[in-house]
């Protein structure tokens, strides 16, 4: 092989691969997009899975008594990133937002025990309330991997909106979404 073919072949490998990596981020995303959705066991329109949870602060809460109400089903973790960086956004964005409306958010700390959710708490400085779901049998009635999950179920207990991942635009979208349930 001489050096004019080897360079021939080799620009063709480099333009293959170029392409391959162009190529590949729709196709990864398209590969998400299908795990993400068969990874979520409760869709827009279906009945939200009944369950009760414990609360940080020893309280039962049953998803079921909230009916007529808004309610977002926040399932994270402390050691998430994207659920801290969501995190940032909830007192605000969430609870001061839709407060005095027939709304309730419900975050669900997956797979951790209270002092871990404690702690976390004590050191960001939140006080809105954390529900607690250490063997994650709340959180596999709606999904099977991932987080942050979000799940806004409607007044009639359908879910009415589902988001996984934190990006502002779907965090803006959520909202939408909740301001339009509650007219």
């Amino acid at each position: 092989m001489n050096i004019k073919n080897f360079g021939r072949k080799a620009y063709i490998i480099l333009a293959a691969i170029a392409l391959i990596a162009i190529a590949a981020p729709e196709s990864v995303m398209a590969q998400d997009r299908a795990e993400i959705e068969a990874t979520t066991l409760v869709k827009p329109g279906q009945k939200a899975p009944d369950f009760t949870v414990e609360m940080v602060d020893g309280q039962k809460v049953t998803l079921s008594s909230l009916k007529g109400k808004i309610v977002l089903i926040n399932f994270w973790a402390t050691w998430c990133p994207p659920c801290r960086e969501e995190f940032k956004r909830v007192q605000k964005d969430i609870i001061d937002h839709f407060k005095g409306q027939d709304f309730v958010f419900l975050p669900i700390s997956r797979g951790e025990k209270k002092v871990t959710v404690d702690q976390f708490r004590d050191k960001q400085g939140y006080t809105f309330p954390m529900g607690l779901d250490p063997t994650q049998e709340i959180y596999k009635k709606y999904a099977s991997n991932y987080i942050p999950r979000n799940f806004v179920v409607g007044k009639d207990g359908k879910i009415i909106y589902v988001s996984v991942g934190y990006e502002a635009s779907e965090f803006e979208a959520m909202i939408k979404a909740i301001e339009a349930a509650l007219k």
